[in-house]
């Protein structure tokens, strides 16, 4: 049976998120991931992660202004010192927490922009983030994200992530695939985790279309856990969804995964 990690910052919105790590623990959740923790600090998390004995086993490097809608720096020109000093600062939280994985955003390509310089300064930026997480045995992702929630986002399907990681050249630099994602732009689930499982570093989950529960929509996951289990995928599964009436209340698919067993 795949290993499940609650998203803190879309699951156990009932309440406030320094107390999401207990209601996590609670429902029986190991281990959590978060998109951002730079709003408190690192000692504050690492708490609640240790009197909960939780895991994190991911969160994002900072995206520049998030609040005024920047998705990531990583491919904008003129961005390359706020990014460096956001790989310090994400590598400093990560070594607090013990987090294996940091996300680097791509960020949003402006109107107008020349596509193949912010396809430039974002390998650039990888190779350098790859190398500081490199020294701290961290490793680095780059995710796929849909054009229908995020248009403009630089790096949208599989084929084009696994090609900036190879360019990239980095061991440590591997992509996270959330399934979410990959069926809204490409589907062919499945035959996608076959192809590139040994470079996938972290995937995550969700309902397709509503980003509910992964019980809901048009995806079968009781037939890709069990895949997954086939193909001796080792990693967590981020359960990076948007519970529809409630967390506890749409947490029957969680007590059902744990039934299934592999073919």
């Amino acid at each position: 049976m795949p290993r499940f990690a609650a998203n803190l910052t879309m699951m156990f919105n009932e309440v406030p998120f320094l107390e999401r790590f207990s209601a996590a623990a609670q429902a029986g959740f190991e281990a959590v991931e978060f998109l951002f923790p730079y709003d408190y600090p690192a000692a504050e998390i690492a708490h609640q992660l240790n009197i909960n004995r939780l895991r994190n086993v991911l969160f994002n490097m900072p995206p520049g202004d998030f609040a005024a809608g920047e998705r990531g720096i990583a491919s904008l020109p003129g961005r390359e010192e706020e990014f460096r000093a956001g790989v310090a600062q994400a590598i400093a939280y990560a070594t607090e927490f013990g987090t294996p994985h940091l996300h680097v955003m791509a960020g949003l390509l402006p109107d107008g922009a020349d596509p193949a310089l912010h396809r430039a300064t974002y390998i650039d930026s990888l190779r350098y983030a790859a190398t500081e997480t490199g020294k701290h045995g961290i490793t680095l992702l780059i995710e796929p994200i849909n054009t229908r929630d995020m248009p403009r986002y630089l790096l949208n399907t599989q084929a084009d992530a696994h090609a900036i990681r190879a360019q990239v050249g980095a061991s440590n630099l591997k992509v996270q695939m959330d399934f979410y994602h990959v069926q809204i732009m490409e589907g062919d689930i499945a035959m996608k985790v076959r192809q590139y499982l040994p470079h996938i570093g972290h995937i995550q989950i969700a309902g397709v279309p509503e980003r509910n529960e992964p019980d809901t929509g048009e995806v079968n996951y009781a037939y890709l856990f069990r895949l997954l289990d086939e193909l001796g995928y080792d990693g967590w599964l981020g359960c990076e969804y948007r519970p529809a009436k409630g967390t506890r209340e749409g947490l029957g698919w969680l007590l059902e995964a744990a039934s299934i067993q592999g073919p």
